[in-house]
């Protein structure tokens, strides 16, 4: 059965390959088709022997490739949604292959679940929905581990358990409450640390309109300031100019002045003779 699945994946992409440009929206409904049953086969409850989910999931891989390269691609934001909703079902199935619960834990809270509905008749992304249902087992296996509940069968299932006394179903209650008030306050964390980076993104904004308005007004003054210096130099000439032509006319005035006095003397000295 897993060798006819392996073929029929492989026609698949064989099939994409060689599909047209006017085949590229049948590939995207096909590539749609298959994510929404991959989600749903991760939101149930899966035995150690289920191949499938991993399968589909390579087929999808190569799907999306296909459908990057087609000539009708849907827009790059859907593209990048596709992608995150991929990668979030591979590393899901990475982490279900780790050993420890504190392991598989700290790897679903690495995951990014889709953020927008895979269908239209989804309230909620299907993967955020198994986001969390795969935090909710692993922090139940957790729990179980450190109050050691669980027991080892033969077949490795893990199925049977023993009944608590009330003390430890007492420190159960407990250990939830712990566990649940650690993640409000990591939720807490996380709001706080995006409401900071946020107004340090206003901030910053705010700071560069500043500097860019600064800048501006910069360039004004020094524009202004060249363009003075450029008026107070021609001024400057202007007023060299004029200083020179004044000096002129004041030397040709004393001139004047010094020969109209000398004639005069002259004619005086003619008109009236020395008395003997």
């Amino acid at each position: 059965m897993e060798t006819c699945f392996v073929a029929a994946a492989a026609g698949y992409v064989i099939q994409l390959r060689h599909c047209d440009s006017n085949m590229a929206s049948r590939l995207e409904i096909n590539f749609i088709r298959l994510l929404s049953r991959c989600e749903t086969m991760a939101s149930e409850k899966r035995g150690e022997a289920e191949w499938r989910l991993e399968k589909y999931v390579a087929a999808l891989v190569d799907m999306l490739v296909a459908l990057r390269k087609s000539p009708s691609k849907p827009t790059q934001e859907i593209l990048t949604e596709y992608t995150r909703k991929v990668d979030f079902l591979k590393g899901l199935l990475e982490a279900e292959k780790l050993t420890s619960p504190t392991e598989k834990a700290l790897a679903n809270q690495f995951l990014a679940p889709g953020r927008t509905p895979t269908i239209a008749n989804e309230r909620m992304p299907a993967t955020k929905t198994v986001h969390i249902q795969s935090k909710a087992r692993c922090t139940g296996e957790m729990r179980d581990e450190l109050l050691g509940t669980r027991t080892s069968g033969k077949d490795g299932d893990l199925r049977n358990r023993r009944v608590l006394p009330l003390d430890e179903r007492q420190s159960a209650a407990e250990l939830d409450a712990v566990l649940q008030h650690h993640h409000n306050l990591q939720e807490k964390l996380a709001e706080d640390m995006l409401n900071l980076a946020r107004n340090l993104k206003n901030n910053t904004l705010a700071a560069q309109n500043i500097i860019k308005q600064d800048n501006q007004t910069l360039s004004q003054s020094m524009r202004q300031a060249d363009l003075n210096f450029e008026k107070l130099k021609t001024e400057s000439e202007r007023l060299e100019q004029h200083t020179k032509k004044s000096v002129n006319w004041l030397l040709w005035l004393m001139l004047i002045l010094v020969s109209f006095t000398f004639i005069s003397m002259i004619l005086f000295i003619r008109i009236f003779p020395r008395l003997r």
